[in-house]
């Protein structure tokens, strides 16, 4: 697996190997608003295989390679429960954050809104300040610099200033009518969805049912997006079909499986998504595949970063510079 380059040239190597100075011999694609207009986005259409092989060396710890008074921690997977951290008035000032939507759950599954949390949304966030120039709002955390990723309530305000939303074991969400009322405001407003981590007949029904409440699939239908038909799978990286990634405690106890126990006909993952009357995807759906466990985990087990992180992140980045282009 070869190494990957941050911004600055520096190339970014597995953890436990020290990062090259040797600069790089390319830039890395724009951000949102530049991305769609530049000749070198159309030229990562045919490098997309090339950089989606940098991508194996993702696993690095910054702190290797930069100061640490600026270093950015990579979390692995260890945090526990943390409390969600809420936007302020003065969260938002132009800059990208993640945002996680926080709902309940009428059944156990995972752990509901909170499945991966902090961890993914922050390793997520870091790699895609590192790999791409889209603006990461970050924030210090004690000396450290880290992601000012966000959770919001359908109902709060501050969700209107998310262009990017994501909710994880959604197959066991239940709104309220406040709650559907809010998220189609958002949808049809311009927001974004991403869905991921249920998996199953069960978990794939019931979200499928609630999104309708706010969506109706009369008027907005739901739509396949396997790859690599979609212009959504070439953003970035190069994406011929969906990996199918477990989490690590599911590899860990079946051995390297990949399918988690809720999906007991062993179904493929698939994408599926809504748009708006205009074509706009306002709803991204990822079942069937845990793709935020990747996120969380890169640095908790080298093994299972270099089988899934990768592909992980090439997916995850396309779903967002895609959402912030169109």
């Amino acid at each position: 697996m070869s190494n990957t380059r941050r911004k600055d040239g520096r190339i970014l190597a597995p953890a436990g190997e020290v990062a090259s100075e040797r600069p790089a011999a390319t830039t890395v694609p724009p951000c949102a608003g530049e991305f769609a207009e530049t000749r070198y986005a159309k030229g990562m259409r045919t490098d997309g295989r090339r950089w989606f092989r940098t991508l194996a060396g993702v696993l690095a710890i910054v702190g290797a390679s930069i100061s640490a008074v600026h270093a950015q921690r990579i979390w692995s997977g260890f945090a526990g429960r943390t409390p969600p951290k809420f936007p302020t008035a003065t969260t938002f000032e132009g800059s990208f954050h993640f945002c996680r939507v926080m709902f309940t759950s009428d059944r156990r599954e995972k752990q509901g809104w909170a499945t991966d949390y902090p961890g993914a949304d922050l390793n997520f966030s870091t790699r895609l300040s590192e790999l791409t120039k889209v603006r990461v709002k970050m924030t210090h955390d004690g000396e450290e610099v880290v992601p000012d990723a966000v959770v919001v309530n359908l109902t709060d305000d501050a969700l209107f200033q998310c262009p990017f939303t994501l909710m994880e074991d959604a197959g066991t969400a239940s709104f309220t009518e406040a709650e559907v009322t809010r998220l189609r405001q958002y949808l049809l407003k311009g927001g974004f969805l991403l869905v991921s981590d249920y998996h199953g007949t069960w978990a794939q029904e019931q979200f499928d049912e609630e999104i309708g409440r706010a969506l109706p699939p009369a008027e907005f239908p739901i739509v396949d997006l396997s790859p690599p038909d979609h212009p959504m799978w070439h953003t970035m990286f190069q994406i011929t079909q969906l990996p199918q990634m477990a989490s690590i405690n599911t590899w860990r106890r079946t051995g390297g499986g990949t399918i988690e126990r809720w999906n007991t006909e062993g179904a493929p993952p698939d994408a599926r998504g809504i748009a708006d009357t205009k074509g706009r995807l306002m709803v991204v759906m990822i079942h069937n595949t845990d793709l935020p466990d990747p996120w969380e985990r890169e640095a908790e087990s080298p093994e299972y970063f270099f089988k899934f992180s990768p592909d992980a992140y090439a997916v995850g980045i396309d779903i967002v510079l895609y959402a912030l282009t169109h």
